[in-house]
């Protein structure tokens, strides 16, 4: 499914102070990702704006259906076919991608992996550098963040859910959160601390269900740890329910709205961003400096910024320009 290129109001870097165009220059961006998915359109944002502003032929191609491997590598297939400058893809399973990439990069297509990485990067992809957040990092560091509201007494029992088992970005979250898990029930060896796994879903009515039945059979869990956005259907449900706000802690990854929302009630206390719209904007620029200047790719850690509540009027108003 292509999704129609609009201009936005481009950001100013020092390096582009005045207005440039690269002509020719030609990026088809790949994404595993459906139109449904709110993430992606401060992605598109950061994508349409950095177009704009070098005069670049742009398309962001998504999937038909959410997380659809499948459809994002016949989508980048065909994208290799109409050889254009660039291509940036993410990358979300570490055998599927593989062939395409490598064909593309033969064929001397500028080839960038942008929000999900082959999870052994440059050694296991052909790709050249990769844009994104680190995971198990950015993992870490939500539940770290969220032990802050853990309860001072009593067993401790944490529900982690892999959003989509097998695909690098949510595995490698998954992982960073587990890993704290572990430690922290080793430095805290007076309580019981129990750490479970759940496939939670990528859509919010499946999510909402799954996790839902999970507390009605354990009503005793302390947290949740999504490792997308979806936990903002399960406040839905602890809301409907009557739970009161921080009952369960929740918390998870990406600025969507839904999230915001949930987080102003109290039902969310603690959200990892990634700056989507970083994650669309830098790439086209070192496309940019790729071909007008032949520069090298470089790897780029587009964060792990805690969000707490008190953080959310601020963002509020930058998501409503579809910067965060």
């Amino acid at each position: 499914m292509f999704v129609k290129l609009f201009a936005g109001t481009a950001l100013c870097l020092s390096l582009m102070a005045s207005a440039a165009s690269a002509e020719g220059l030609n990026i088809t961006f790949i994404s595993h990702s459906s139109p449904s998915n709110t993430f992606w359109q401060s992605v598109k944002k950061g994508f349409d704006d950095a177009c704009a502003r070098v005069e670049a032929s742009c398309q962001l191609i998504m999937t038909q259906q959410e997380g659809s491997v499948e459809q994002a590598v016949a989508n980048l297939q065909a994208a290799i076919a109409s050889r254009p400058d660039a291509i940036f893809v993410a990358i979300v399973d570490d055998k599927a991608y593989d062939n395409a990439i490598k064909e593309a990069t033969d064929a001397g297509i500028f080839v960038l992996a942008v929000n999900v990485d082959d999870s052994e990067g440059a050694k296991g992809n052909a790709r050249k550098a990769f844009i994104g957040q680190s995971f198990i990092a950015a993992g870490y560091s939500l539940a770290k963040a969220q032990s802050e509201n853990f309860p001072k007494e009593g067993p401790l029992n944490m529900l982690v859910g892999v959003n989509a088992p097998g695909q690098t970005w949510s595995e490698q979250r998954a992982a960073g959160v587990m890993k704290f898990l572990e430690e922290y029930k080793a430095e805290h060896t007076d309580r019981e601390v129990n750490i479970h796994r759940i496939d939670s879903a990528t859509d919010l009515a499946l999510t909402a269900d799954r996790i839902g039945a999970y507390l009605n059979a354990n009503p005793d869990t302390t947290a949740y740890f999504d490792t997308g956005y979806w936990e903002a259907s399960v406040a839905k449900v602890l809301k409907d329910r009557g739970v009161a706000p921080g009952k369960v802690l929740l918390g998870g990854f990406d600025l969507v709205p839904e999230v915001l929302q949930q987080m102003e009630a109290g039902y969310v206390q603690v959200q990892v961003d990634q700056q989507p719209y970083m994650q669309g904007f830098m790439p086209v620029m070192e496309a940019y400096l790729h071909k007008t200047a032949g520069l090298a790719a470089a790897d780029i850690d587009t964060g792990q910024g805690i969000v707490v509540p008190k953080d959310v009027p601020a963002i509020m108003e930058m998501s409503k320009k579809g910067l965060r």
